[in-house]
């Protein structure tokens, strides 16, 4: 896979001198979080602002994936970026790659991944503690953007696989809320039907679980086309939770 630079990035990253795998490889900048070291190799996040525009720079080495089209192992930020780009063409709101890049040394994987920072936006997981405060208008205007965002993603064939509160962000904007997914790293085809939506669904419900039935109702409206057996699929997505809940 070449070098990618997003356009509308390319001339800050250049005037930044940061347009090259090596120069982000190279810049020194404090972890957001713990290094992931994982899958016998390290990953870690950074933040990057370049004037008014901010960025999450991602940087791992031997951080590999193995599956069956790639046995001996991918960077994981290869087949992130892979569904970053897939989001984009099929229309499903998601975070933005500004770069990527990897190398091979001797012995060792190298993957640089650079997305915009969604400033502005905050995550689903961080407004749940008070869901109870928000008004009725805003609990409503915010289940159906995450239902709206959920079908957007199940009709374009895709299934996320980490469909959680905290992978989903919200934007308030004059009509409701806008809404987008990051962390693609576990996206794949949705191919099993009503099946696979369930089981990408059901993460949800449950990390929610604030939720009343009211809110999962109003929840599935949005998700579900017009003349869907909403009170089947609210049993169906119940019996899965107690099924994952029994197992603990």
């Amino acid at each position: 896979m070449s070098d990618f630079i997003a356009p509308q990035d390319h001339a800050l990253l250049e005037r930044h001198g940061l347009s090259s795998f090596e120069a982000l490889w190279a810049i020194q900048l404090e972890a957001v979080d713990e290094p992931n070291t994982e899958r016998g190799g390290w990953s870690s996040v950074y933040r990057l602002d370049l004037g008014e525009s901010a960025f999450y720079l991602k940087r791992q080495s031997n951080h590999l994936t193995r599956t069956l089209f790639h046995p001996l192992g991918e960077p994981t930020f290869a087949r992130e970026f892979r569904n970053i780009q897939r989001y984009a063409a099929l229309g499903i709101p998601a975070l933005q790659a500004a770069f990527f890049a990897e190398r091979r040394l001797p012995g060792e994987r190298r993957a640089v991944l650079l997305t915009r920072a969604l400033d502005g936006w905050c995550d689903l997981d961080s407004l749940l503690p008070g869901w109870a405060e928000q008004s009725d208008e805003q609990r409503v205007a915010i289940l159906r953007a995450c239902g709206k965002l959920a079908r957007q993603l199940h009709k374009a064939g895709q299934v996320h696989g980490c469909f959680y509160p905290k992978h989903i962000f919200l934007r308030e904007n004059s009509s409701g809320f806008d809404a987008r997914l990051i962390d693609l790293e576990k996206t794949r085809p949705l191919l099993f039907g009503t099946r696979d939506r369930i089981k990408d669904l059901e993460p949800l419900l449950r990390r929610a679980g604030i939720w009343s039935e009211e809110d999962l109702e109003c929840f599935l409206t949005a998700y579900l086309d017009e003349g869907a057996d909403l009170a089947a699929w609210s049993a169906r997505l119940g019996a899965r939770r107690s099924n994952k809940a029994a197992r603990r």
